[in-house]
């Protein structure tokens, strides 16, 4: 291995202000959940509207580049074809993008929001259920993936047609120049930014997964406990990473879809089914209909604190995690056309976060409202329950529970096996293949992280972390549509097989002209 690698200004910068981080808030936790959440406010209150207009401007133009002329350019030569089967494209899209998070929010989620209601509908009510529902299919929908797909398209095109590293830095240049010092910080910032994004993620599936082992075994919700979850979640993925892309974190992501399925089968069958689809057709309705006033929706006037709370903290998520899961949806989107990358990330994993959410959320709901079963009680009171006080009203409670545990703890490891390999290359300028050695590192800094981050101030901790370090670069995702604008008009379009067809047949026409 190349010993200059070690002395890239974007892995020292990086691991040192991580490690900072880290001894700062094991030290001082207090002080340091105290810190996070003065940054908390103050990106909330005075950048909540930037976060809204952002993401909803990177929404609309990567419709618009899909369904432009330039959708037919391959994210490769035009010669390339798709490097991974679509269904194991689709796991590996659906594992590094929902992680653990939406096996946490799946049933947290509409029963946060049906125990208290946002905007003045009455809680626990019919139009309180139907609020809760469209408003989660809204968070876990095109607008948070929107944010992975530019960036992944972005590095893409760059990685794959022009054979440029895959960094955030490369995709600014047009704009921001080719300077050292502004690429190492903004490529400091991405590995940053993904880090603490990464970091909300994992502790979230470590609450949950405690949460489980409370409900299933009886084993007490305590960071000793999630400490040694994350222990034990850095050893398995640390083997995983060890065998490369298309070993363990395909497989992986194979075995995250099919857990997953399987599960949301069984709960489909085995709840109100009838409700399920009801609730599925009329949440995609209010979805489709209340898509603008959703994305731009702010309480200037009522001094409220729900879309702080929910909606942008949702986006601040994405973005965080943006770096990491743009360029992994990058690394195994090769070969595939704009247009089929554009809209085969806004529509499959929003398509399956809906329908697991109408399915997990949708059972719920119809157990409180119409058996009184007190499932947004119990999870007001402990977010962490919520997908196992749904199980409880269900058959083979037990074994339903122990797959949903094992389900979290392979999306934990997915994600950061997944994080680790996209950490590695963007700290080794980019590489393919980045070192081991820079994996085992990142797969030690971000578990450390994250048990800080759990320490310090459990759940809310998490939240702002990751908040505070999404707002620099939420900007620079806006340079990057910029950016991006400038590089593909420059790009010439390929021919289209028709198009090809039409010119044989008009040479061999003028062939025969000439002939006579």
């Amino acid at each position: 291995m190349d010993k200059k690698l070690f002395l890239n200004p974007v892995f020292i910068v990086s691991t040192a202000v991580i490690i900072i981080l880290v001894i700062f808030g094991a030290v001082t936790p207090i002080q340091f959940g105290d810190v996070a959440g003065s940054l908390f406010s103050f990106t909330t209150l005075n950048f909540g509207w930037f976060y809204l207009l952002a993401i909803f401007i990177i929404t609309l133009f990567l419709i618009i580049i899909a369904i432009s002329k330039y959708g037919s350019i391959r994210l490769g030569a035009d010669n390339d074809r798709p490097e991974f089967p679509f269904f194991t494209w689709v796991g590996m899209l659906f594992s590094a993008g929902f992680g653990a998070g939406l096996v946490f929010w799946g049933v947290a989620e509409p029963m946060s929001h049906f125990f208290t209601t946002p905007f003045g509908a009455e809680a626990q009510t019919p139009e309180a259920a139907r609020v809760a529902m469209g408003y989660s299919f809204f968070h876990w929908g095109i607008s948070q993936w929107s944010v992975f797909a530019i960036v992944g398209l972005v590095i893409g095109f760059l990685q794959f047609r022009k054979e440029k590293p895959g960094l955030v830095s490369t995709a600014l240049e047009p704009v921001l120049g080719r300077k050292p010092l502004v690429k190492h910080s903004i490529d400091s910032l991405a590995v940053i930014a993904t880090v603490m994004g990464i970091a909300t993620s994992l502790g979230l599936g470590v609450l949950q997964m405690n949460g489980g082992l409370n409900a299933v075994f009886g084993i007490e919700n305590a960071f000793p406990i999630q400490l040694g979850i994350i222990v034990v979640m850095f050893i398995a993925y640390t083997i995983s990473s060890s065998t490369g892309l298309k070993k363990g974190i395909a497989y992986l992501s194979n075995l995250n879809l099919g857990l997953a399925l399987v599960l949301m089968i069984f709960v489909f069958i085995a709840g109100p089914t009838v409700f399920i689809m009801e609730t599925f057709t009329l949440a995609t309705g209010d979805y489709i209909t209340k898509f603008i006033s959703y994305s731009l929706r702010l309480e200037p006037y009522e001094n409220g604190e729900w879309v702080q709370g929910w909606t942008i903290f949702y986006w601040a998520w994405s973005t965080a995690w943006s770096p990491f899961v743009g360029a992994f949806v990058a690394r195994v989107s090769k070969g595939r056309t704009i247009r089929e990358f554009v809209v085969g990330v806004l529509v499959i994993p929003p398509a399956i976060a809906c329908v697991w959410i109408a399915v997990f959320g949708g059972t719920a709901l119809w157990y409180d409202l119409n058996q009184g079963t007190g499932i947004a009680e119990a999870v007001n009171n402990d977010l962490t329950s919520a997908l196992f006080q749904t199980f409880e009203v269900l058959p083979f409670t037990p074994i339903m529970s122990i797959l949903a545990i094992l389900l979290i703890f392979t999306f934990l490891v997915t994600s950061a096996d997944s994080a680790t390999y996209i950490l590695a290359s963007m700290t080794s300028y980019g590489s393919l293949n980045p070192p081991t050695i820079f994996k085992v590192v990142w797969g030690v800094l971000m578990a450390a992280i994250a048990a800080v981050l759990l320490y310090a101030g459990g759940l809310g901790a998490l939240q702002t972390a990751s908040l505070i370090s999404a707002l620099p670069f939420t900007v620079l995702l806006i340079i990057m549509l910029w950016s991006f604008t400038k590089i593909i008009r420059k790009e010439s379009l390929p021919i289209r097989e028709s198009d090809l067809q039409r010119f044989k047949l008009m040479e061999k026409e003028n062939k025969k002209q000439n002939d006579k």
